[in-house]
């Protein structure tokens, strides 16, 4: 049984095309063909058809092989080019081969056709197999993406709901209950009898109202660390304002801001991966740089934002950046891919440890 064969040939003597053809007959190809011999022609024969390989003489009056590969490429086609000429320089096959042609015969000499049609054909399906499994794979890692940031968006309103409940809630009844220890100790201080039991009261209600104060900051902390009410309130700037002086009061580490920006034009998701990005920034310099001053700077520029946080410390290693067991570096990573941003992690030029992150703005630039 035959094998059905597309092939576009590009010739303009129907003799060696009637020859190319036969040939394939005899080796059990049913060939489907068309042959084309102008830019013209074999651009509508691109667009009319799928071809399963074109066969091309090199030179013609009217059109050439490279000039038929240049058609194919700006196509964003994959089809086995082969050469059949009459007569070519080894210096122009090779020029050829380098444009695109995966093989070159010489029309005296033709018992290798075949046997090239055969093996490109094989290497057409394997390029197609390749290139099917990179895009299946690249389609993967922008599913497990997706479903990152599907989850962090998640947790990031799980962690609003429940700082909002914490606050809210537990905030209103230790605010109470000291409310009503306040009330208690009044009406006992008004008690004249028995002084001694009066002043045991009064130093227990002073102890319980202090427990209450310490349970009050110990809630505004979990609230605020789960999700600081200042990034949805007052917007990132304003967050980081915040978490760098915050950063500075819990750690003694000199922390300096510089910016001219008041507002930054990113939507509610975004902003927070900026912001959970400068955290883990503050806190790998806390766990592992040793430094007593840090530098951060953001500006906007050309559509994008600029964030750059350098420090004085030890300096990170690049078998540390590269490392896979280096979950915050990776975690950083893979926010800004879901940015479309870009960061850099780099030892500074004489010490210390230098970020800089690069994310594309969203709307005018802030006033």
């Amino acid at each position: 049984m035959q094998k059905p064969l597309h092939i576009l040939i590009v010739e303009d003597s129907e003799d060696d095309t009637a020859l190319v053809l036969e040939m394939l007959k005899e080796h059990g190809y049913r060939p489907v063909h068309r042959r084309v011999e102008t830019p013209e022609e074999m651009m509508d024969a691109l667009r009319q058809n799928r071809w399963d390989v074109v066969v091309s003489d090199y030179t013609m009056p009217h059109f050439n092989a490279l000039a038929a590969m240049r058609l194919i490429k700006e196509a964003c086609l994959d089809i086995p080019f082969i050469i059949v000429t009459g007569s070519i320089g080894e210096e122009i096959a090779v020029g050829a081969m380098k444009a695109g042609a995966h093989d070159y015969l010489m029309k005296d000499n033709l018992a290798r056709l075949i046997p090239a049609i055969e093996r490109e054909l094989q290497e057409a399906v394997r390029r197609r197999e390749h290139r099917q499994a990179d895009e299946e794979l690249r389609n993967s890692r922008q599913q497990l993406r997706d479903l990152a940031a599907r989850l962090d968006s998640i947790r990031e309103k799980e962690r609003a709901w429940i700082s909002r409940e914490i606050h809210d809630e537990l905030g209103q009844l230790f605010t109470s209950i000291k409310y009503e220890l306040s009330l208690l100790r009044k009406r006992i201080s008004k008690q004249e009898d028995r002084p001694e039991a009066k002043t045991d009261i009064e130093e227990r209600l002073k102890s319980m109202s202090e427990l209450v104060d310490v349970a009050i900051k110990t809630v505004q902390k979990v609230a605020t660390e789960l999700r600081p009410g200042i990034l949805d309130d007052l917007g990132l700037m304003a967050a980081i304002e915040w978490q760098a002086s915050d950063f500075q009061q819990r750690t003694g580490i000199t922390c300096r801001l510089h910016s001219d920006l008041n507002v930054i034009q990113l939507d509610r998701e975004q902003a927070t991966a900026v912001f959970r990005i400068f955290q883990e920034i503050l806190t790998n310099i806390t766990r592992h740089s040793g430094a007593t001053q840090v530098q951060i700077e953001i500006k906007e520029k050309a559509g994008h934002l600029y964030l750059a946080v350098k420090d004085n410390g030890r300096g990170i290693r690049n078998e540390e950046i590269a490392s896979p067991k280096s979950l915050g570096i990776l975690g950083m990573r893979e926010r800004v891919l879901l940015l479309n941003g870009e960061i850099d992690i780099h030892r500074g030029p004489q010490k210390g440890t230098q970020v800089h992150l690069k994310i594309p703005l969203q709307g005018p630039k802030g006033e």
